[in-house]
């Protein structure tokens, strides 16, 4: 099939494309629409921008193409769904009141109407409440009766398509533990599978046999064939050649997304599904539904609240309740999610008019823009993408709407995916990368063994990482996706993203281009531009103070170790010595930075670097990324006085006392930066207001307590590991930058931007604490460790920048170019600047980093300096 859908979209490519301009017209795409394939639910005059308007407002500008992932829920749902439970009481549904009669009434009405969306009845199906479709998998796997190995008799086999969610090749540790025998069936076999028909005096054989496969593939949106059902179970197709009777699991989370599922002409016997991928909420829940002629064959043995129609507490003795859902819902379900379920079928019938209005919507745009995609070359006659597909994505009975990807560079090598999605995001295009829980498609489609597999774990690659290229190949790849509510617009601007990217200027003609600078703010914020510098001079001498008010300054940590014996010492033998340049601090994270000449270090970096930061009303990190105007917030730390203040453009100065409220009215609580925990205390109501008034949303300010340490275990060169205590930074103590490397960047950003940019600018945007000023650039990523004055310094590691380069400290305006120089400058790589930790600190004397230091490294032997560890996106928030 793949290399039908080649063949064909090399016909395609053949013919003469149209200019970009034209491409990405709604003519052209109206043009490309298949017969049948109905964009727009019939709304007129282009309402379906209206129908964004009014239901998903709050996508503002974003371009979401995660709709696999999960789709949203429109405004009207959720409306629906509280006022519902603002007029009506819904008691437990075990219990015999009022109250409670409505819940178990609508809970069974809602089971109707899920039967009525799949167009079966009571009579043939059960619905079977679950917390998703995963937790229904397992279900199965429980308890379908299996007959083990070894028993005399022919023994169960547990097969699934290799095509399959982790939740379901899940299931086989189940069915190990039960004896059971898994075998994995590659798609192609499945069409070769009439060969494995049982001998006739065979056929007789009653022992069960399950066989999964997915009515869509979550990786490439492939649409296997349902008329499998039938054959399997009829014996026509076997999986494999054994005697016995097949059963079939049709893994329909994905396909019923966007899809209609007659369960009249196709009847598998088990159906699992998660309703947030329908709907977009509730989460958290989902079903099973059970074919009524398999249902008596089920085997139970746990027995949760409501599944007894009796017991005995003192003896051996249960009896399930007759009914089958009653008897596999353990405890209370979800009742008040489940009752959202009847408003959530409201609302898209309301707004689509139906599951086969939503397929030929859907199909549509993936159409288009497979077509658009399959038609971008380089100059050189390279395609710019590599489509992984079985299907040329002619009818949507075989294609559903996800399209599956590599970028290639003009070589035809793989642009790594997180690279391509942290570019999407600077266009504020939500995708999906990685291998999408189907590690079986992810090797067919990126032609990845399983020694391969193998190698990249014991190479530091998890699932959901962003390692995404190991030995030249790559790990995964891109997805997108569309759902009931995605527009034309947003495959418009999709495929802008991937042409303004990739292509030259001059090939880039849109119908209506978009600017690349956007404004985040409305006001003109110019107070502070210019960090203040701050000299300790006879503060110094105040080590009381420093040695008690932070937990930066406590005991330090055993010296880090000192690495291999091939380090080797960098001579610099009539070449200009290197010192540092600057010194920033961040006191709160994510603000803008304090400049000093001279500065206390303590065990967790520099004095109340990163000591506080920001949060929402619920607690979590408030970043640049979420909120850019915090580069405007100008926090100064005066070690005289004991205090910061903060100050902002239109605001009143704040003042923050230094010294850690001990008091019994604090409010201590926990919060993880990038995966670390760390105890943080709350500053109070009057400095919550400030943020809160300037950032125009309920958020508060929090700062780590002395009485916890954020640890972080690093690695040294010898593969030890070594415990260090951190602030709230995201991965290590100290940034560094080289000013050559900026002069560099700053040479290839100008040129693209046509206008002139500051240096002292540039080295902001990238949050260092420390600058230095080499005379090669890039080649403090050499280095194994250093020196400066009498503070040893341990190389952790590359900073890989994300988005918050792009935001001008000064404004808070954001460019997108910055990030796309870096990664165009390096390689497809976006690392810029080291991290350090302390290797030894004397704790008998103050440790002083000073602006005019001279700065000695030592080289590694090995050159390429491993990444950090957590595999989170970093920043220097």
């Amino acid at each position: 099939m793949a290399g039908q859908a080649q063949s064909r979209a090399e016909l395609q490519q053949q013919q003469a494309a149209p200019p970009w301009g034209e491409l990405l017209s709604f003519q052209y795409f109206q043009r490309l629409c298949p017969p049948g394939a109905g964009y727009g639910y019939g709304y007129s005059g282009g309402s379906m921008q209206g129908m964004r308007e009014s239901e998903f407002r709050r996508l503002g500008g974003m371009t979401y193409l995660d709709h696999a992932g999960t789709a949203l829920f429109p405004q009207s749902l959720l409306k629906e769904f509280t006022d519902d439970l603002s007029k009506n009481i819904y008691g437990n549904p075990h219990s015999q009141n009022i109250s409670s009669k409505l819940t178990y009434d609508t809970i069974e009405h809602v089971r109707y109407r899920i039967l009525q969306h799949f167009n079966t009845t009571a009579e043939d199906y059960t619905i079977i409440f679950t917390s998703g479709s995963t937790a229904a998998l397992k279900l199965v796997a429980e308890t379908f009766p299996w007959m083990p190995e070894g028993l005399g008799h022919p023994s169960s086999r547990f097969c699934y398509l290799t095509d399959s969610h982790t939740s379901v090749v899940g299931m086989r540790g189940i069915t190990a533990a039960m004896n059971v025998l898994s075998v994995p069936v590659k798609p192609k076999e499945i069409l070769l599978s009439e060969k494995n028909r049982v001998p006739a005096e065979e056929q007789n054989c009653m022992t069960p046999h399950l066989f999964c496969y997915p009515a869509q593939s979550n990786f490439s949106g492939i649409k296997y064939p349902l008329s499998w059902i039938q054959e399997i179970k009829s014996g026509k197709l076997c999986p494999i050649k054994t005697p016995g009777k097949w059963f079939v699991l049709l893994d329909a989370a994905s396909y019923v997304s966007t899809s209609p599922l007659d369960l009249t002409v196709h009847q598998p016997d088990f159906i699992p599904i998660s309703f947030y991928k329908i709907f977009g909420f509730p989460t958290g829940l989902g079903a099973l539904l059970v074919n009524n002629q398999i249902a008596p064959f089920l085997r139970k043995s746990y027995f949760g609240g409501g599944t007894a129609a009796g017991y005995l507490a003192g003896e051996e003795f249960y009896s399930p309740r007759p009914s089958v859902a009653e008897r596999f819902e353990d405890g209370t379900v979800s009742f008040l999610d489940i009752i959202a379920l009847k408003h959530g079928f409201d609302a898209l019938e309301r707004l689509t008019g139906g599951m086969e209005n939503i397929k030929h919507h859907t199909f549509a745009l993936s159409h288009y823009t497979y077509t658009v995609l399959s038609t971008l070359k380089y100059a050189s006659g390279a395609p710019i993408v590599r489509i992984y597909s079985d299907s040329d994505f002619s009818s949507p009975d075989v294609q559903g709407p996800i399209i599956n990807f590599n970028v290639l560079d003009e070589n035809g090598d793989v642009i790594g995916y997180s690279q391509v999605d942290k570019i999407a995001s600077l266009y504020n295009i939500h995708v999906r990368t990685g291998c999408f829980c189907n590690t079986g498609a992810c090797q067919r489609h990126l032609s990845l063994s399983n020694e391969d597999v193998k190698r990249n774990l014991q190479a530091g690659h998890v699932c959901g990482d962003d390692i995404d290229i190991i030995d030249g190949r790559p790990t995964g790849s891109v997805r997108i996706s569309f759902g009931y509510m995605s527009t034309f617009e947003d495959a418009q601007t999709f495929l802008k993203f991937i042409i303004a990217t990739r292509l030259s200027e001059s090939d880039c003609k849109f119908p209506s281009q978009t600017t690349t600078r956007e404004t985040i703010t409305q006001n003109d914020h110019t107070a502070n531009n210019n960090a203040k510098k701050y000299s300790l001079k006879t503060i110094i001498s105040d080590t009381g103070h420093w040695n008690n008010s932070s937990a930066a300054l406590k005991k330090p940590e055993p010296s880090r170790a000192v690495v291999s014996d091939s380090a080797i010492p960098v001579y610099r033998s009539g070449s200009k010595p290197i010192t540092v340049t600057n010194i920033y601090l961040y006191p709160i994270k994510s603000c803008s930075a304090f400049e000093v000449s001279e500065w206390p270090v303590g065990n967790q970096g520099l004095l109340y670097d990163r000591s506080w930061m920001v949060v929402n009303q619920n607690g979590i990190c408030i970043s640049q990324k979420q909120e850019p105007r915090l580069c405007l917030v100008h926090p100064i730390i005066d070690l005289e006085q004991k205090i910061m203040v903060i100050k902002a453009e239109g605001m009143d100065p704040l003042s923050v006392p230094l010294e850690e409220n001990t008091g019994r009215e604090i409010q201590i609580g926990q919060s993880k930066v990038c995966a670390h925990r760390v105890q943080t205390y709350d500053c109070g109501e009057r400095i919550a207001e400030w943020f809160s008034e300037l950032l125009g949303r309920q958020c508060r300010l929090i700062r780590q307590s002395s009485d916890f340490k954020g640890n972080a275990n690093q690695k040294h060169e010898k593969g030890q590991a070594t415990t260090v205590s951190l602030s709230l930074v995201n991965e290590a103590q100290y940034l560094l930058i080289n000013t050559a490397s900026i002069l560099q960047l700053k040479e290839q950003i100008t040129e693209r931007l046509k206008e002139p940019l500051p240096t002292e600018e540039l080295i902001q945007r990238f949050r260092a604490n420390v600058v230095i000023s080499a005379t090669e650039s890039f080649e403090e990523e050499k280095w194994a460790e250093i020196s400066i004055g009498a503070l040893c310094f341990q190389v952790v590691g590359p900073c890989n920048r994300c988005q918050i380069i792009c935001i001008d400290p000064q404004t808070g305006q954001r460019n997108k170019e910055f990030l796309q120089t870096l990664s165009s400058i390096r390689g497809r790589k976006t690392n810029f600047g080291i991290y350090l930790m302390n290797q030894s600190l004397c704790s008998s004397l103050p440790n002083i980093l000073s602006v005019g230091s001279q700065v000695f490294p030592v080289l590694k032997e090995d050159k390429e300096i491993q990444s950090p560890l957590s595999n989170e996106e970093k920043t220097s928030g």
